[in-house]
């Protein structure tokens, strides 16, 4: 383009970005990585929500007399939330039993409910289910006051809660020394029996 035609338009010819330059490449990098940053900002968002999710349902669910919880008490209130999908599972199976319909409706959810109802079950009779920790009595006044501003999720503590803590500890020492006195008694019974054998005479 002319100088004097540059000088009256004031703006300069676009340059083509030749596809396997440095400057494309720099381009394609950038866009990947603000795609990368994009993803798991949602994937955040998501994991957040969903945590929200669990700590409104339990805020909700508390009872009011109480100043904290014993483990046998969360376990309880666990038992409850496990159970949070089994009104609408009824209610899709009554719409699905009706006569004259063709094929099953609410598929999909009544896929993902039952999905994740198997999933949370084997994490609380396994390594332990993920709540607000109930049990300590300063983070149930935090939950309590707690305004569902997801921001402020990282001021509550979360306790993992397995079935086994429904168990008192006096009743699993209990059950461990029953078990260990039933395998002294077989290890007795057994050097018994190996003494017997050493001593019958040879004919």
């Amino acid at each position: 383009m002319p100088k004097a035609l540059m000088a009256k338009t004031g703006r300069r010819e676009k340059k083509v970005i030749h596809p396997y330059s440095r400057k494309a490449a720099q381009i394609t990098r950038g866009a990947h990585k603000q795609e990368k940053k994009e993803k798991l900002k949602n994937e955040k968002a998501l994991r957040l929500s969903i945590i929200g999710e669990k700590l409104q349902w339990f805020q909700n669910h508390l009872d009011p007399q109480k100043v904290a919880y014993s483990k046998k008490d969360a376990c309880a209130l666990i038992e409850s939330y496990l159970d949070r999908f089994c009104s609408e599972l009824e209610q899709i199976e009554l719409h699905n039993s009706i006569k004259g319909r063709q094929g099953r409706r609410h598929f999909s959810r009544e896929t993902a409910i039952k999905q994740t109802m198997q999933r949370e079950r084997q994490q609380y009779e396994g390594y332990g289910l993920e709540i607000p920790d109930i049990v300590d009595a300063g983070n149930l006044k935090t939950l309590r006051e707690w305004d569902f501003d997801l921001k402020k999720l990282p001021n509550i503590k979360m306790r993992k809660i397995c079935a086994k803590d429904a168990i008192p500890k006096k009743c699993k020492r209990k059950n461990v020394t029953a078990v260990d006195k039933v395998l002294e008694e077989l290890e007795l019974k057994d050097e018994s029996s190996d003494s017997d054998e050493e001593m019958a005479p040879v004919t």
